[in-house]
């Protein structure tokens, strides 16, 4: 953010997908692969951390000259903390890729805060890119890349963002959806993936202060539920609660039918 105000904009940087979760799905026979990435980072105690800071680096001017940005100090290039010296990244991958020198020609960073769609080959066929930032930039505003509370927004925007930890796979009435769960902003985005390229929003769910960081999420089909309904349960590490919510079927679709052959393993 600058001054207090959400500012997504384009940079100079790759991010590693690293998910955390893994769920799969089957549609026309052919079976795809949902991955929540979230990244992280390794540390062997003692003598080895892989976190570190743009700002601490050493950047190539000649490569980032090439993607448009010139200065690379930490006056007012790139290494200023108002761009992008406090984002995390790691210091493994981005030297001595296009020279033999040890400065960064490239910056990776853990995650690609986003939910990916892959074939079970491993080709990828959907990513979402930055738009669940660009949904709780809309719908959570207050809670933009926080720790789940209005006190901690933006925190988190030097480091993996909303961090999509979790997912989930039920079919309701005929489509195929994917429940994601932010760990640091909180909450649960969900996704029709029917059409595995072209995954369309449904809703977000965010119920912080009261729970927060969401680590598990579990779909329970109708038949296996207590009430005769989806449900989803989600736990949460920081609040140590657990959340059921009821899925409801959208009005358009009622005559749709679960499809048991479609629900995520």
């Amino acid at each position: 953010t600058a001054n207090g105000i959400i500012n997504i904009r384009k940079w100079p940087v790759l991010g590693m997908y690293e998910p955390d979760a893994i769920a799969s799905y089957h549609v026309n026979g052919d079976t795809y692969l949902v991955t929540a990435n979230e990244g992280d980072t390794r540390d062997y105690l003692p003598g080895f951390t892989e976190e570190t800071r743009v700002g601490a680096l050493s950047l190539d001017a000649t490569a980032f000259a090439s993607q448009g940005y010139p200065d690379v100090t930490t006056a007012t290039g790139l290494r200023n903390n108002d761009n992008l010296g406090r984002l995390t990244v790691t210091n493994v991958n981005g030297a001595k890729e296009l020279d033999a020198d040890t400065d960064f020609e490239r910056l990776y960073v853990p995650g690609g805060r986003s939910f990916s769609i892959r074939r079970a080959d491993g080709t990828l066929v959907y990513d979402s890119g930055d738009e669940l930032e660009q949904r709780t930039k809309v719908l959570v505003p207050t809670l933009f890349n926080s720790n789940g509370t209005a006190a901690t927004f933006d925190t988190r925007s030097d480091n993996k963002g909303p961090e999509p930890e979790s997912v989930a796979i039920g079919n309701v009435s005929g489509k195929t959806y994917a429940f994601i769960g932010l760990e640091r902003t909180g909450g649960v985005m969900v996704y029709d993936i029917s059409k595995p390229t072209s995954p369309k929003f449904a809703t977000y769910i965010n119920t912080a202060p009261t729970d927060l960081g969401p680590e598990g999420l579990f779909f329970i089909k109708k038949n296996d539920s207590p009430n005769g309904k989806h449900l989803l349960v989600v736990s949460h590490e920081v609040s140590n609660t657990v959340t059921i919510f009821e899925i409801v079927r959208d009005p358009q679709d009622e005559d749709g039918e679960d499809s048991e052959d479609d629900d995520g393993e």
